[in-house]
């Protein structure tokens, strides 16, 4: 390797420092499937850091499901959708994710990071904008890079200065406002009855990110445009299979004439390998489940409010969560690992958050 490049990489010492530490919480081995309890070191520990909201990841119906595609199509789809790729199956939950949502169509992606990549850098041009929220989840972010637009964010959740930034975009361009539905690491949720207003006044477009909303809020678990009876004004919804899902992938949603214009655009689609046919089988099936039982996610959010209450007469700064996804603020990221390990070595496993994934004053414990 050239130096240079070699001198950059050795340069990184931030996990090196925590591991000397004996404070390094990522990369746990875990010795079983994901569900309330896990197996680390051969020890169970409580899993307050899964995003298995409805707890589906080891339901037995999901696991014959998956066990049943493999029988039939193997375990692979060797090639992309856009070529060899594509099976029923993956057409069938196409149909099954836009019913869901409340859009004409819907696309599959290999994963939810990729559905952002694809999406976003494909629909915008030179002279677009790209308005995000400043908390929206990296894969946007990315997205945003990888895009020829113009991005410009916004103060979290602030829709004055959404309006405001706005306002100084030339009227003619085309605009594309992108927001997590429930954001990944403060748990709470977006504005949208006003993004809709601001995005109405200014010609805007919207897209939600509905990673951790799906399964948790909106119609059956349908996401945060059902949650705010506001589906018909949001263009595209995405989504990912990985939390509530019990599975691995993403979409996104929106007209026939979008997703037709996203199959034959987007990179990250057009030259990735296909969602695996054990995958998409798991999906359907836990799709099956959330309809049929919608005790889930009652249950789901009677635990989340139990939780919260807790937390709260304990004394901890749990921020503005409105969702499963309780940060525990500590504002310090040393003290955010000592902590973590502390609660590591009693048996409960949470996950560390801090800069630069959040602000250096703002790192967290996040519950799930």
């Amino acid at each position: 390797m050239r130096k240079k490049l070699q001198d950059r990489i050795a340069a990184f010492k931030d996990a090196t420092a925590i591991k000397e530490k004996g404070l390094y919480p990522y990369f746990r081995a875990i010795e079983s499937g994901q569900d309330t309890e896990v197996i680390i070191d051969g020890k169970k520990v409580l899993m307050f850091g899964s995003n298995s909201y409805l707890g589906l990841t080891n339901h037995p119906v999901i696991k014959e499901a998956a066990k049943k595609a493999i029988d039939k199509y193997g375990t692979g789809c060797a090639g992309s959708r856009f070529l060899n790729g594509t099976l029923d199956i993956h057409i069938e939950l196409e149909r099954r994710l836009a019913a869901y949502v409340g859009k004409e169509a819907a696309v599959l992606f290999s994963t939810g990071f990729q559905v952002n990549l694809g999406v976003i850098s494909c629909l915008l041009d030179r002279n677009d904008y790209l308005i995000l929220d400043e908390y929206d989840h990296a894969s946007i972010i990315d997205g945003s890079r990888l895009s020829f637009s113009r991005s410009i964010k916004y103060a979290h959740n602030d829709m004055d200065d959404l309006r405001k930034k706005l306002s100084r975009l030339p009227e003619d361009a085309a605009k594309l406002i992108v927001a997590d539905g429930i954001f990944s690491m403060e748990g709470d949720l977006v504005n949208l009855p006003e993004i809709v207003k601001i995005a109405e006044e200014f010609g805007a477009n919207i897209m939600m990110d509905d990673a951790h909303s799906l399964g948790v809020i909106g119609l059956n678990g349908s996401g945060t445009a059902s949650h705010f009876g506001l589906t018909d004004k949001v263009d595209l919804i995405m989504g990912t299979f990985s939390k509530s899902l019990a599975s691995l992938g993403g979409f996104i949603a929106g007209t026939e004439e979008t997703i037709e214009f996203v199959k034959h655009r987007a990179r990250s689609l057009m030259f990735s390998a296909s969602m695996p046919p054990a995958a998409v089988a798991s999906v359907i099936a836990a799709l099956d489940i959330i309809e049929s039982e919608p005790e889930r996610i009652d249950q789901l959010w009677a635990n989340t409010n139990y939780a919260k209450k807790l937390l709260v007469e304990a004394g901890f700064d749990i921020g503005h969560t409105d969702s499963p996804i309780i940060p525990v603020y500590i504002r310090d990221n040393d003290k955010t690992f000592l902590i973590t390990n502390i609660l590591s070595n009693n048996g409960i496993f949470v996950n560390p958050v801090v800069s630069p994934a959040v602000p250096s004053d703002s790192s967290l414990i996040r519950f799930s």
